[in-house]
Parts: structure tokens; C-alpha cells; sequence
């Protein structure tokens, strides 16, 4: 258990009363300007999938999915989603959206194998979105502006929180600085990839690092990604690998770089195939959705995950994620958030 407790914390809300009332307006008004943005529906997603359909996201492949048998369903086993990635795809596929639009959902799930701390909790709820392109979309510039979008409309959500809540002063850059994993290796190469990632979000405030998931030239990826839904692999215009990043923003209250999204072009059939081949999970073409998307039956599409509970923390110049959400906690954890003002609901 990792636990930081920032000196001299103070809820700028005063009471849990206008917490509550603050989540609200935040979500209320995120989810509005990011479809605005984007040209999202929204639609109803499932809490579990069955197991061998491969619509499971696999994160970084070693973290376990709740499993259980359906009873009515001849005991097969579902699963507890860890997130929607490859099963927005399919929806989209199933409702033919057209290139340019695309759909966002409340995604709730639960990870039992996450190291809790200040930012991670075993309840993941997120905004999962994912939108319908065109093949020749797939280029980094298209990802740009797309996560342009999305950071204006977090700097939006931000300025009308202000007008309601005066004691939640902005502080959001007018920009976003984009920067690849293996410029940030060459730029900080004595640092883990943590450390890079403070270094470079303390000077700028909001980065979008691209390319996550490919090994990179000290023979280790900048972080984990499974292979089946960002295209981490492919060149992009800048003669580097990937199409997919994290947007970070800089938290002063936890003194840290905070990953809100992580997002990116997904996977076409020879993207697919060659991260397969990388991981050696060949395998897993024989899975329902790998099949589909290999014989072209699904559509090219950009999307990812938006953390609600990490964007209303941030928002709301909160220390711990508990304070947002419920959720379980240790109790030394709990006993020491009370200690320090730090109240978890």
C-alpha cells in the first residue's frame, strides 16, 4: 500500500454535502461538452461479457477479471469487464455508425489486482468512448486532434466548474504539449519512466505522451498496453512507433504527473497480427473478435477511457480518489486519510 499525504491538505469544498454536489456538476457537464466535441451518443454498456469471446480488455495481461458462472447459461463463466475497448467496437459496428460519430457509455468495472493508493482504486468507473473513422484517418495528426478535443473539453468542464464553485480556480494551460515516448527516453535517459513523466508534466502542465506499449530503445516499453486494441506498433509521420498515448495532467496537490485518458487508433488486421506475433498470443485470432476484426467485419475506429473519478479528484484539488467515489479501503489507509483531513467516503 502506497499512501502520500500532501502537507497542510484542505478541502477547498468545506463539506461533503458540496463534494457531492460539485461531482455532480462535473459529470453532468464533461460528458456534455466531450460529446459535443466528438459527435458521441450515448449508449447502455455491460457491467460483464462471457468469458473466450476476447471482448475482454486484458490491460497488461497478468491482472485477473471477477469470474463466475452463469447458472442459466449452462454454468459457462462470465466476466466482470475491465474496460469496454474492443466492445465499443462492435457496437459501433452494430448500429453501422458512420465515419465521424461514434458513442460514449458509463463504463463501471473492477480490477481486484490494482496497487491502492491516492489515484487507484479496485472500482474503475471511466468514461469509455470510441468513435468511427476512415482508413486514411489513421495518422497521428488525426490523434492530435483528437485529444485536442477531448483537452478542450476538460478546460470547458473547468471554467463553468469555476463559476459555480469561485474556490476552484483554474489552472489548466491554454495548450497541450505532445511529446513520444522515446523523445522523452532520450530527453530524461537516467529516469524511470514515472520519473520522466513528473519531470516532463511538471514543466508543461498538460502532455499527451505518445507511443505506449512499444519497446522502445532501452529495450522496455514506456508502460503496458495489450495487444488487441491501440495500435502501438505502427510508424506514424514522426518515424516513430505508435498511434495511442496518455494524457497527463499536473497535479500540484499531489505534487505528480495524473493520468486522466489513455486513448489511441485502434488495431486494423496487420496491426493486430503483428502485436500478436510480439507477444506471442497468436492465439488469440481464433477468438470471436479478433476473427471479426482480421476478416474486415469491424470498423476503423479511435477511442479510449476517461476516468470520472480521476477527472472530478483533479478538478476538485482532492488527494485521495476516495473522496470521490465508494469504494473499499485498508483500514490503516482510512485511519491515516482521517488523520490528515483526508475523509473517504
Amino acid at each position: 500500500m502506497s499512501l502520500y499525504i500532501p502537507e497542510g491538505y484542505a478541502n477547498l469544498l468545506g463539506s461533503i454535502e458540496n463534494t457531492e454536489k460539485a461531482i455532480k456538476a462535473i459529470k453532468d457537464m464533461f460528458q456534455d461538452n466531450l460529446s459535443a466535441q466528438l459527435a458521441l451518443l450515448r449508449v447502455t454498456a455491460p457491467m460483464v461479457v462471457m468469458s473466450g469471446t476476447g471482448l475482454n480488455d486484458d490491460l497488461n495481461g497478468v491482472e485477473r477479471p471477477v469470474s463466475f458462472p452463469v447458472r442459466d447459461m449452462e454454468s459457462r463463466q462470465a466476466e466482470v469487464v475491465h474496460s469496454l475497448a474492443k466492445w465499443k467496437r462492435m457496437k459501433l459496428s452494430q448500429m453501422s455508425v458512420p465515419p465521424g460519430r461514434g458513442i460514449y457509455t458509463d463504463m463501471n468495472a473492477l480490477r481486484p489486482d490494482e496497487e491502492l493508493d491516492n489515484i487507484h482504486s479496485i472500482y474503475v468507473d471511466q468514461w469509455d468512448w470510441e468513435r468511427v473513422i476512415n482508413e486514411e484517418d489513421r495518422t497521428l495528426d488525426y490523434l492530435k486532434k483528437t485529444v485536442r478535443r477531448i483537452y478542450e473539453a476538460v478546460k470547458v468542464t473547468e471554467n463553468k466548474l469555476y463559476v459555480e464553485f469561485p474556490q476552484i480556480v483554474p489552472m489548466l494551460p491554454e495548450d497541450i504539449f505532445f511529446i513520444h515516448s522515446e523523445e522523452l527516453l532520450r530527453m530524461y535517459p537516467g529516469m524511470s519512466p514515472k520519473e520522466r513523466e513528473n519531470a516532463i508534466t511538471k514543466e508543461h502542465k498538460a502532455v499527451f505522451i505518445i507511443g505506449i506499449g512499444a519497446e522502445l530503445s532501452d529495450g522496455q516499453p514506456h508502460d503496458g498496453r495489450s495487444s488487441d486494441y491501440d495500435d502501438w506498433s505502427s510508424l506514424n509521420e514522426e518515424g516513430y512507433h505508435g498511434l495511442n498515448g496518455d494524457l497527463l495532467l499536473w497535479n500540484p496537490v499531489l505534487d505528480s504527473a495524473f493520468e486522466i485518458s489513455s486513448m489511441g487508433i485502434r488495431v486494423d488486421a496487420e496491426a493486430l497480427n503483428r502485436q500478436l506475433e510480439v507477444r506471442s498470443e497468436m492465439w488469440k485470432s481464433d477468438l470471436m473478435y479478433h476473427r471479426m476484426l482480421l476478416e474486415g467485419r469491424l470498423p476503423y475506429t479511435i477511442g479510449g477511457g476517461i476516468g470520472q473519478s480521476r477527472l472530478c479528484m483533479f478538478l476538485l484539488r482532492k488527494a485521495h480518489i476516495g473522496e470521490i467515489q465508494s469504494s473499499v479501503w485498508p483500514e490503516d489507509m482510512r485511519a491515516r486519510c482521517h488523520e490528515a483531513g483526508i475523509d473517504l467516503v
